[in-house]
């Protein structure tokens, strides 16, 4: 680290104190004047919406242990969501990922390693100033480019009583290439080294990670499957406030197709258009569409989209701050598979279509695959996919979803009750 940063940051901790003084959301005891825990989150978001939503569904959960929470995420989209009391954000320099190694700065006109460098040296200071009982890393084991490699270090030589937690969701990728991938970056090894428990959100007897990934008896042992993370219900009023605001009378149907965060979801918002242009057929009378786009969307991409769908009818947003809302105003959820989507879909026990990316990971394919095969949903490989099919597809579904409904009211949505217990049990033993 340059010496600038390496001074800077040494003062930034220094002053740790009167940093939490300062903000409303850190304080030194809750209104039953227990001593909250202190939990820091790692969130890196180079891509998509599903890193830092997943964070702020088990924040939100975590706040009433009780807790003080802090999340590091370099999303750009951190402020538009609501956060409650003993919830903040430390917002770090963003970066956009453009292969599975390439990582760019989202704005700032510097070198990679520069802002990497920024990056790394705010996640150490946060946690020296922060000093967290416990260390919550989302996914990546050592963080975008080894980024949180030394404030696990430091954690492990400095602040011992700090507990360690790597969560993992249900599928990574493809088994080989996790594998290389893991065995190539020391990734075993910093599980074991770093990390008291590792979490997975997810069900072994789902997908199997440990036989699948071949992980080491030793990092096994630290493992526990929570199941998966339930989202946010809203309301029957939520609800009907949605529909009102998209002019939708109590008999007509809604599709709603979401993209996630919107950077590689163009191609198949497209065929959807064209699977319902009036050249292949309408769609049934009294059904209307949303389309999500994401908010990473190119303003060209986006621009197509909307004038197409304004053409037939269809209502488009980039960015929505009550997708819960909106899903649950839907009878059918168009989307491409990951971990927070479906997460948040079966929720509320909607009939999903998943058409899953398998670039630059196999991660969606994957959880459709599984998924289907319990039959909570249906999918659409990427080779499948065109107009007539997907037209097909849904059609049946929206005629005939009620089979789903019912096989989605036993998803092991067991996450955050686990993830609860997890906390508070390893709180008694370091009372002890």
């Amino acid at each position: 680290m340059p010496f600038e940063f390496r001074r800077f940051f040494k003062a930034l901790a220094c002053v740790g104190p009167a940093i939490r003084g300062v903000f409303p959301n850190i304080r030194e005891a809750d209104l039953n004047s227990s001593i909250p825990l202190k939990i820091l989150m790692y969130s890196h978001d180079t891509f998509g919406l599903g890193h830092i939503r997943r964070c702020l569904a088990i924040a939100l959960s975590l706040r009433n242990c009780p807790a003080n929470i802090l999340i590091l995420t370099g999303s750009v989209l951190a402020g538009r969501f609501q956060i409650p009391r003993r919830i903040d954000f430390v917002r770090i320099p963003g970066m956009i990922k453009v292969t599975n190694e390439q990582y760019l700065p989202l704005s700032m006109k510097l070198d990679a390693t520069e802002v990497l460098e920024i990056r790394k040296g705010i996640i150490l200071a946060t946690a020296m100033a922060f000093k967290p009982d416990f260390f919550i890393v989302d996914k990546a084991p050592l963080g975008l480019k080894r980024e949180v490699a030394d404030t696990l270090q430091w954690l492990r030589s400095d602040l011992r009583s700090c507990h360690s937690i790597l969560g993992l969701r249900d599928v990574m990728d493809n088994a080989d290439i996790t594998i290389q991938e893991w065995e190539e970056k020391g990734i075993y090894d910093a599980m074991e080294k770093y990390y008291d428990e590792i979490w997975v959100y997810g069900r072994r007897d789902f997908y199997d990670p440990i036989r699948e990934y071949r992980i080491p008896p030793q990092v096994a042992s630290k493992m526990h499957f929570t199941g998966y993370i339930p989202r946010k219900i809203p309301t029957q009023e939520d609800i009907r406030a949605i529909r009102g605001e998209l002019g939708l009378q109590n008999d007509e149907k809604l599709i709603l197709v979401t993209i996630g965060g919107g950077g590689d979801g163009h191609p198949i918002v497209k065929t959807f258009l064209r699977a319902f242009h009036p050249s292949e057929g309408r769609l049934p009378e009294k059904t209307r569409v949303v389309i999500v786009t994401g908010p990473f969307i190119s303003s060209r991409d986006y621009q197509e989209v909307f004038r197409i769908a304004q053409s037939l009818g269809f209502t488009t947003f980039k960015f929505h701050r009550f997708m819960e809302s909106l899903i649950g105003a839907a009878q059918l959820v168009v989307s491409m598979g990951g971990y927070n989507t479906v997460c948040e879909i079966v929720s509320q026990a909607k009939p999903f279509l998943i058409l899953p990316r398998t670039v630059p990971r196999e991660e969606q394919l994957i959880r459709a695959q599984v998924l289907c095969s319990q039959g909570f949903c249906d999918y659409l490989h990427p080779d499948e996919v065109n107009p007539q099919n997907l037209r097909d597809r849904v059609l049946a579904m929206l005629k005939n979803g009620s089979s789903y409904r019912r096989k989605m009211e036993s998803f092991p949505f067991t996450g955050l009750d686990v993830i609860r217990r997890r906390i508070l049990e390893c709180q008694r033993k370091c009372s002890r």
